[in-house]
């Protein structure tokens, strides 16, 4: 059968465009597959809050953050902690992945009209010794636009490419199988779906329709990781984190079925850490869903108070923001499958943010002026408030035992230590008479105020939870909600994939989440957040530049 193109890609993410645009680039002819209606073009990415992993920027710097690719180094490979033999090309991509988060990372993104809000974010805190888990310093830029601001000059370029003859879109073309051929790759089958209006990231039809076989030199997989499929999720669960929960939030659509893995493991991939995943703790239902059990993640300042379902306060250092799956693996061993904040009203207006484009509509739509009013001005920004006046998870009360009677009425047959969370809530406030303080929490939090980013708009000041002047008091129930997939297609520096004898696949190339972000998990076993975007534009660029060369 002829060649349909140069390379086929197999998924219309971030991942995929990147790889694309490059392909572009080189004058390439490129043909991009996606299951889903032209509609949800650009994937997952669409949906995120835009938070790039940088090194030593200007944006660091302007806020006396002293960065450096040694530092970056360090809290990466701490948190990686990569002990397996199938982590040798996990590490390889780390550390290419780290000189260009330290290099032209920045630069590269300008270049093509990204630009960046001037405050560093500081995610997974990690508040272990120097050499565990965590970012000693605040390395989360938030992208001018959020996830459409990422994606826009990637689908610019993959449009032009259109224009130019060069790009084939075919959505609704579902890929069942990669075809071999003398032990090469050399193109994709599978089934055209009937078309659907459905909107980005509701559930769309898999009527099918007919049937399609294209051919090319080398196929991307892009499609990527599983957190949509909660039965895959459950069926890889690690053991060291206990038991999967019976009821979960989805942070992806459906669509993130993880279909494209096995597929490429049939033709002769080989699929690396697949229990390695990454999944928050602090998800709410979205009142408004798009998918099915569709949640929303908090993003948290450190001072909410955090109780396990039973009312007991998390262990040192599990606070909000500071490590993710420790805080998933001490709440899966206390037998629920929820936990619980309990914060004031000047907690929730400075330190609560929700993941996702469409929850940050000032820094989506790129409005000066929404932002200074959501962002400085009184209250909480209107997602915020959104959530707590209609979520089915915020408990909004004037005393603590109306609190409790609410919190009570949102977790039935259980029973809550309410005297235990009184006990703590009242110590803690009279820890607040002092400068100085025993509670390991307080004395994080006055040190997150000591960077300027998080006394800005970040970090609440010091105030006792039981004074008047601060309520309402607010608890919000907090359930666990699948995110990302860290393992995935094992592959080489090139984004080639590779056989379980470690030899390249010929034509079979994989990107983003579908590849662990690159070697089949450049994680490890955490992350330390901004790092997948990060790891979809890096992997697919790498792909793209060396398919560029070879095609």
């Amino acid at each position: 059968m002829p060649q349909n193109a140069d390379v086929i890609v197999v998924g219309a993410g971030l991942a995929g465009l990147v790889a694309a645009a490059e392909l572009v680039e080189a004058g390439q002819h490129v043909i991009i597959l996606d299951q889903e209606p032209e509609a949800s073009l650009g994937g997952q990415a669409h949906w995120s809050f835009g938070g790039l992993f940088l090194v030593d920027s200007p944006e660091q710097r302007r806020m006396g953050i002293r960065d450096n690719h040694d530092l970056a180094r360090q809290d990466w490979f701490a948190s990686a902690e990569f002990d397996r033999d199938e982590d040798e090309n996990g590490r390889e991509w780390a550390e290419a992945y780290l000189a260009f988060a330290a290099g032209e990372k920045r630069e590269w993104l300008r270049s093509k009209g990204v630009k960046f809000f001037p405050l560093v974010g500081w995610a997974e805190r990690g508040g272990y010794t120097a050499l565990g888990h965590g970012n000693s310093v605040p390395r989360f830029h938030i992208v001018w636009g959020t996830g459409p601001g990422i994606l826009e000059p990637f689908i610019k370029a993959v449009k032009a490419g259109v224009e130019q003859g060069l790009v084939e879109f075919k959505f609704r073309h579902r890929v069942d199988e990669l075809i071999v051929r003398n032990g090469a790759v050399v193109g994709v089958a599978g089934k055209q779906l009937a078309p659907d209006d459905a909107a980005r990231g509701v559930a769309s039809n898999r009527d099918e329709v007919g049937d399609f076989h294209l051919e090319a030199p080398a196929v991307i997989v892009a499609s990527g990781g599983i957190g949509g499929n909660h039965a895959l999720v459950r069926k890889q669960w690690p053991e060291w984190l206990g038991t999967a929960p019976k009821k979960m939030l989805s942070g992806v659509p459906a669509s993130t079925d993880g279909r494209m893995l096995a597929i490429t493991e049939k033709a002769g991939a080989h699929l690396v850490n697949g229990d390695r995943m990454w999944h928050y703790v602090e998800g709410i239902e979205n009142f408004a869903p798009l998918w099915d059990k569709h949640g929303i993640r908090i993003l948290p300042g450190p001072s909410s108070l955090w109780f396990d379902a039973t009312g007991h306060r998390l262990p040192i250092p599990l606070f909000p923001g500071f490590d993710t799956l420790g805080t998933l693996s001490h709440l899966r061993q206390t037998g629920y499958d929820h936990s619980w904040f309990v914060l004031t009203q000047s907690v929730i207006e400075k330190e609560f943010a929700l993941s996702g484009s469409e929850q940050n509509p000032d820094l989506t739509n790129k409005s000066i002026i929404e932002l200074i009013k959501q962002r400085l001005g009184k209250g909480a920004t209107g997602p915020v408030e959104a959530f707590k006046t209609k979520g089915a998870d915020f408990v909004v009360a004037n005393t603590l035992d109306e609190l409790f009677a609410g919190m009570r009425k949102l977790s039935r047959g259980i029973e809550i230590d309410t005297l235990e969370i009184r006990r703590e809530i009242e110590a803690r406030d009279r820890e607040l008479d002092n400068a100085f303080t025993k509670d390991a929490q307080v004395t994080a939090l006055r040190g997150a105020r000591n960077y300027r980013g998080d006394r800005l708009i970040r970090v609440a000041k010091p105030h006792k939870f039981l004074d008047p002047a601060h309520r309402p008091l607010i608890a919000v129930k907090l359930h666990v909600v699948t995110r990302k997939t860290l393992g995935g297609i094992r592959t080489d520096l090139t984004g080639q994939a590779l056989a379980p004898d470690g030899t390249p696949i010929p034509g079979l190339y994989a990107v983003g989440e579908a590849s662990g972000f690159g070697g089949g998990g450049v994680h490890g076993y955490r992350s330390l957040e901004g790092t997948f975007l990060g790891g979809c534009l890096f992997s697919g660029r790498v792909a793209g530049r060396s398919l560029a060369d070879l095609v």
